[in-house]
This record gives structure tokens, sequence and C-alpha cells, in this order.
């Protein structure tokens, strides 16, 4: 399992062109974000409002400013996710699940009853997404991403598979603890029997390095580390 993290841009590196950007609070507070560099600059997800670091601290410790970034993918609609692009002074495509576009401009109405659903309401009022968002939808290609549907934690939750480096920018499809992946628990998720459908879904394909929101990032074995957590539910 990939380790070791000091401000600079090797330790920073999951793999070549993959690098992890350190702006969540420690565990359970905040998420991680990560950079893709494949030859355009991609941002997976921005973390918090305000990060334990900042996103344009860490941005520049891999050797890239926002200015930079060519796009911006959003694995999901949550705050400790979207958070962050508040702060990004950049005009730049914010690629997000479709079913997620709708629950943040709230086209989509979350039930109310259902915890997430209340926070939800609550979060796009307080945060809503740019006017540059591009909503996709499973299969879609975006750069060098595959977007693949895996609803259950929110309902446009959207992994994104970059195949030529081996990559799955995993988002809150599951969490890393102890170099064991878990399913998030269920008070923060929409439906939890989509969610486990949606991990064996992820775990059939093929790659090497799990990008997780919360916890790790596992390199090399990402993949098969996936798909025993896929067995187990």
């Amino acid at each position: 399992m990939w380790s070791g993290v000091v401000p600079t841009a090797v330790t920073r590196a999951v793999a070549d062109g993959i690098y992890l950007l350190e702006v969540g609070w420690p565990e359970p507070i905040g998420a991680n974000a990560y950079l893709i560099d494949d030859g355009e600059v991609t941002l997976v997800d921005a973390g918090l409002p305000v990060g334990r670091r900042s996103l344009a601290a860490e941005l520049s410790a891999v050797g890239h400013g926002v200015g930079d970034l060519d796009r911006v993918l959003v694995t999901h609609y949550d705050l400790d996710h979207v958070g962050g692009l508040r702060g990004l002074d950049a005009d730049v495509p914010v690629h997000v699940g479709a079913a997620d576009a709708r629950l943040a401009d709230g086209t989509w109405a979350p039930p109310p009853a259902h915890p997430k659903g209340a926070f939800h309401r609550l979060l796009r009022r307080l945060f809503p997404l740019s006017e540059n968002v591009q909503p996709v939808t499973d299969g879609d290609r975006v750069g060098g991403f595959r977007a693949v549907h895996a609803p259950g934690h929110n309902p446009g939750h959207t992994v994104f598979l970059h195949d030529d480096l081996g990559a799955a920018l995993l988002g809150d499809l599951v969490r890393e603890r102890d170099g064991r992946f878990r399913p998030p628990p269920w008070i923060d998720s929409y439906d939890l029997g989509r969610l486990a459908e949606s991990v064996d879904r992820v775990a059939s394909e093929s790659f090497e390095h799990a990008c997780v929101g919360h916890g790790r990032p596992v390199s090399p074995d990402g993949g098969d580390r996936l798909r025993r957590l896929a067995a187990e539910l």
C-alpha cells in the first residue's frame, strides 16, 4: 500500500501522474483531493471550504497552479468534496454525475426524512456549484477519464477511471482504514443496497491505483482489495 506523506511532489505521488492533495482534516473530517497530470491537468474533488492545507498550496506542492487546470471532476456533491471549489479562481468546467447535478441545482428534491437529504437541501443553498457545470452520465469520456455511475452514497456518485494510468478515483464509494476498504456508514448514504451493487460493478474493472476520498490511496493492488470487499458484501 502506498504510504508516506511529506510536502514534496515526489512523496505526494501515488503513481506517475497521480498526486494526493492533502486538503482534508484528520478523519473523519474532510476528504482528499487528487491532481492527475496526463498531459492535461485535472483536479478530482476539492475538499472542504477551509482545509487543513489550502488547495492552492497543495497544487503548488506538486508543481501546478490553479491556472493550469483544464477541468475539475467531482465524484459527488458533498461539502467535503465540493466546498473547496469556492476558493478556486479559475473558469474551468466542473464535471459531476447528472443526478448530483440535479441535486445541487434543485431540480431533484432529496427526501427530507433522510438525514442526508435534509442536509443536502441546506447545502445547495449555501454551496451551489459553479455555472460551468457539465453533467456526466455512465460511460461518458472526459479527457483521459471514463465515468462509471456508482450510486448509493449519493444518487449521482461517479467513479472516474483513467485506464491509461490504471487509476480509479473512487470518491466515497469506499473508505480506507488500515489497508482495508469499508463502505461508508448508512447515515451518510442514501441507499446501501445500491452502494453494494456499485462496489461490485467497480470491482469488475481493471485498475491498480485506488484513490479514495477518505483514508490513504492504495497502490498497486487497489483493484484486488476492492474485489475482496465486493466478495464480502
